[in-house]
């Protein structure tokens, strides 16, 4: 019954992973891609993660994967943050359906 959840939530991280980088090539802009890799990529990562914790029980390989877990939560939305501001301060445009920028309101 463990194997079968494992496997469940890392097929569930696996789909996250497909569909996050399916958003980096239809997404119109830089913005939105970035969106769609952070979210998709991070919850993807996430399950597959949590997926092999729970195939493999509370051992070294499942400390280590809850471990990364951890790391990939903090460095993930402070990565991609650094990576929309760095594209806004270049002056690169939003997408012209945009409905608002709110680095643009701050300044």
């Amino acid at each position: 019954m463990r194997e079968l959840i494992g496997l469940i939530i890392i097929g569930i991280g696996v789909a996250f992973d497909f569909f996050g980088s399916f958003g980096l090539i239809r997404l119109p802009d830089v913005y939105n891609r970035l969106q769609a890799a952070t979210k998709g990529v991070t919850v993807g990562t996430w399950g597959i993660l949590i997926g092999v914790c729970v195939l493999s029980g509370f051992n070294s390989l499942g400390v280590k994967a809850l471990l990364a877990v951890i790391l990939i939560f903090f460095t993930s939305a402070t990565g991609s943050h650094a990576l929309g501001r760095g594209a806004h301060k270049s002056g690169i445009k939003l997408w012209k359906k945009s409905v608002c920028d709110k680095y643009e309101e701050d300044q």
